[in-house]
């Protein structure tokens, strides 16, 4: 038996409920030049060039009111939500902040490794290191870390950072953005108002940058209520991560290919791994690992949390964590889709920048540089359309096909669909696509939902994975600990998905989360359909039930992970 979770979508209307006019009277509106929704790397480096464009220009600095540049961030502080394996090309940073280069980093990439690992216990390192995977000049960092450095750098030239405060809605007045909604706080577990309880605010702009992240609810809306959907659905990836202080220094990075996943197509167990020493004068050595897998895959048992556990206990990285403590645990999706998944990255009075529109570079494994990119490109455009008294800002888009970045992610178009021939075809394939630049084999290769991928029960997948031991293997509810999650168990909860599914579907939720969210009642029948439990206090906001079949929609602001190194 076999069940799609797209056949059970979530009770959810973005259309209706995540954009609409402005509610407020106008004299409570709260005005701002530009509205900035999404602390995260594109969104601060927006702010950050905006006010570099406003440092020279006070007329326009004047018109656009006492707050020229806000920006709306759910976390409890910029970075709170940020995590990425964390190898940067250091180009935008450059070009965004040149005289400054005292953004925190663990060392510049000066040997890397690629390994094909044949078995638990075997490993064959790939020579020459396949070109996706050269990195030198490239720097290890923790993005929470720089985040939080962005942050600051953004509110000390004037930016007014919002944290703690989730865009809610998208205002949209005859077919223009005007800014965001803020979301209600002090809300119970039913919606009902407690005695803290603090409305939502319009938020007006005159220019509105959708900088959500991987999983962006106004971004969805956008889609529907402004027609800038993509050629292709977008697909996601979710990898999981953890950060180890260890005894000695690991010098060097390295990715693998190949086991714990399963090579036949049937699966499509696509993904891999990678250990990056974090060094840093000073502080104790530390190893970033971590593992990321395609959401597209069809057994419902599969785990990529368990799957990591499994990794570790290879010889080759049991060495590298011998004696060492687990220090940090995190997970995100990562939009996989690349340019046919991209979509329209503009609307009157709005721009879409960062992982918000898809732009990662999918067999490079980056897309740091590409979110401050994109959101460098975002202000100098919307700079230069305010200062004429526009909100068209149709030249951003232009802007980013014709960089660097959009140059790349045409020429990996299409990257990520052969995979699901297999590892060892789409590896031959994707190689030929990364010699020839995209040339060959070219044309255009569609995507399809990770959602309507039919999950499968027996087979026997999740008897591989290791019991906890506490010294190199953990159970799920331990590393959301180590996030500082602190949702309120009595909050609304902000996952919609139907509870009442095939047992195929609720395991594969089950399995699936990272942070024990979904759980499948002991009583509940062998087969057919079940009751799902849901603990939405959990919730690390990873957004991989999004891609999979529900759908995440805005937690209370500063609810969520509070990530520090990762």
């Amino acid at each position: 038996m076999s069940a799609a979770p797209s056949q059970f979508p979530p009770p959810v209307d973005s259309a209706k409920e995540f954009a609409g006019p402005p509610t407020d009277a106008e004299d409570e509106r709260i005005e701002v030049g530009v509205a900035i929704v999404g602390g995260g790397q594109a969104g601060l480096a927006c702010a950050i060039r905006l006010l570099q464009l406003l440092e020279d220009d006070p007329e326009l600095t004047e018109s656009l009111g006492e707050v020229p540049v806000a920006v709306i961030e759910k976390g409890r502080v910029a970075g709170a939500h940020q995590l990425s394996g964390g190898v940067m090309n250091p180009s935008a940073i450059r070009e965004l902040l040149p005289d400054d280069d005292s953004w925190p980093h663990y060392g510049e990439v000066k040997r890397e490794t690629v390994y094909f690992m044949l078995n638990r216990k075997r490993a064959v390192p790939l020579k020459p290191t396949p070109p996706p995977f050269k990195n030198h000049g490239n720097y290890v960092v923790s993005v929470a870390e720089v985040n939080r450095w962005l942050g600051e750098k953004a509110e000390e030239m004037g930016a007014y950072v919002l944290t703690e405060t989730v865009g809610a809605k998208l205002l949209v007045d005859d077919d223009k953005v005007v800014g965001v909604r803020t979301g209600d706080k002090g809300r119970d577990k039913q919606g009902g108002e407690k005695g803290n309880f603090e409305p939502g605010s319009d938020v007006i702009a005159k220019a509105t940058v959708l900088a959500e992240g991987n999983w962006g609810h106004l971004t969805g809306a956008a889609l529907k209520v402004l027609d800038l959907a993509p050629k292709d659905p977008q697909v996601w990836a979710l990898g999981v991560k953890e950060v180890w202080e260890v005894e000695k220094p690991f010098e060097k990075i390295v990715h693998t290919l190949g086991w714990p996943l399963r090579a036949s197509g049937k699966w499509k167990e696509f993904g891999g791994s990678w250990i990056y020493g974090m060094n840093r004068d000073g502080e104790t050595p530390k190893v970033s690992i971590g593992f990321v897998t395609g959401l597209d895959y069809t057994d419902a048992r599969f785990s990529v949390h368990d799957v990591l556990q499994e990794f570790k206990l290879h010889p080759l990285v049991k060495k590298i964590l011998e004696g060492g403590k687990r220090t940090a645990w995190g997970a995100k999706a990562i939009p996989e889709g690349g340019y046919w998944a991209m979509p329209t990255l503009h609307a009157p009075g709005m721009v879409i920048a960062g992982d918000a529109g898809g732009m990662v570079n999918v067999p490079k494994l980056k897309g740091i540089h590409y979110a401050i990119e994109s959101g460098r490109l975002a202000a100098e455009t919307i700079y230069k359309q305010l200062k004429a008294g526009s909100s068209d800002f149709s030249a951003y888009e232009k802007d980013i096909y014709a960089s660097e970045m959009g140059k790349e992610l045409y020429e990996s178009r299409n990257m990520k669909q052969p995979f699901a021939r297999g590892l060892i075809v789409g590896g031959a394939i994707t190689n030929a696509m990364v010699v020839t630049k995209g040339r060959f084999p070219g044309g255009h290769w569609a995507t399809h939902r990770d959602s309507e991928s039919p999950l499968k029960l027996g087979t026997g997948r999740e008897k591989r994975y290791p019991k906890p031991d506490g010294k190199y293997t953990f159970d799920k509810l331990s590393g959301v600990f180590l996030t500082g999650n602190a949702t309120r168990d009595d909050a609304p909860s902000h996952i919609r998905i139907q509870q009442r599914v095939p047992r195929e579907v609720g395991e594969g939720w089950a399995w699936m989360c990272p942070a024990g969210v979904y759980e499948v009642p002991e009583d509940a029948p062998e087969e057919g359909m079940i009751d799902l439990i849901v603990n939405p206090s959990n919730c690390v906001q990873c957004g991989a039930i999004t891609a999979k079949g529900g759908r995440l929609t805005p937690p209370e602001g500063g609810d969520g992970p509070v990530y520090q190194i990762t």
